[in-house]
């Protein structure tokens, strides 16, 4: 299980950095970009075999690889607006409770079985998203976030799914090199279009944060695929102890280090995810 450990903690710190960023004022475009370069680099480094552009082209995974690139961006970015305006366990929650969307796709495409404690866990899930979603200040519940956990959770859940679906078994680090690669360009191309723009100059201190993140972000992504395809447990069990631990632990890290508040609604939409899990994981 040691890959699957690696994954996990790779991914709790994904969220810690990501509300570091708030802390310290630290431009999150730019460290997201700095960050996929970084994943990028990782992905080339460990893979033993030739880099050949013109086969990676010409695989049956590219295309794929282009469209998780777009989506790993765009989900990057809301996961540190979620985690900055909502909390670090609600982002954890909205991104980790979207283990529920592999659950479905199984479901269709490889027809799998599905009965009523499934339907209700799938249901529950749904409610937890949006309980952990709600963030008080004072008496006031701030509702104009909620978008962004909603989001976080169907664009996690699309990711998850299509990173399991299409990765070749014999080119793991190649496959997740040309996904970051991807989206290594297309976050210049955003930064270029914003340079044009005053006051959004490079700065130089979102190059260390931002090469912290590209480890830990390659990390979560090779090390859950090798986990998926080496350690003798279904993809199911798997994904559902991923998910909660870094819930949990996020969690534990946001009460502990941030001092962030949780509210009753929030504490019960988390339970409420670990309880969503556990029934359609079991059913």
């Amino acid at each position: 299980m040691i890959y699957l450990l690696i994954s996990i903690l790779s991914s709790t710190a994904i969220f810690v950095l990501f509300k570091l960023l708030k802390k310290f004022n630290i431009d999150t475009l730019q460290v997201i970009v700095v960050n996929y370069f970084i994943a990028f680099f990782c992905g080339v480094l460990y893979y033993d075999g030739e880099v050949n552009p013109s086969e990676i082209v010409q695989s049956s995974w590219f295309i794929a690889a282009i469209m998780l690139g777009f989506l790993f961006i765009a989900i990057f970015n809301v996961m540190a607006l979620t985690a900055q305006k909502n909390g670090l366990s609600v982002a954890s929650v909205s991104s980790k409770m979207s283990v529920i969307i592999p659950i479905i796709f199984g479901i269709i495409v490889f027809n799998e079985s599905i009965g009523a404690q499934k339907i209700i866990g799938i249901l529950i899930a749904l409610v937890a998203v949006f309980l952990t979603s709600l963030k008080e200040k004072g008496n006031v519940v701030l509702k104009q976030s909620i978008y962004l956990p909603l989001i976080l959770f169907f664009g996690s859940g699309t990711i998850d799914t299509s990173i399991n679906y299409f990765a070749p078994d014999d080119q793991i680090p190649l496959f997740s090199a040309t996904i970051f690669a991807m989206a290594a360009l297309i976050g210049v191309l955003l930064l270029s279009f914003r340079a044009l723009k005053p006051k959004n100059s490079l700065t130089l201190k979102a190059i260390p944060f931002g090469v912290t993140l590209g480890i830990v972000n390659y990390g979560s992504i090779h090390f859950l695929l090798m986990a998926l395809r080496v350690e003798n447990t279904e993809s199911s069990t798997l994904f559902t102890v991923n998910h909660i631990a870094i819930l949990a632990l996020s969690t534990i890290i946001g009460l502990l280090f941030f001092k962030e508040q949780i509210s009753i609604k929030n504490w019960i939409g988390i339970v409420l995810a670990l309880i969503a899990i556990l029934l359609v994981t079991l059913a």
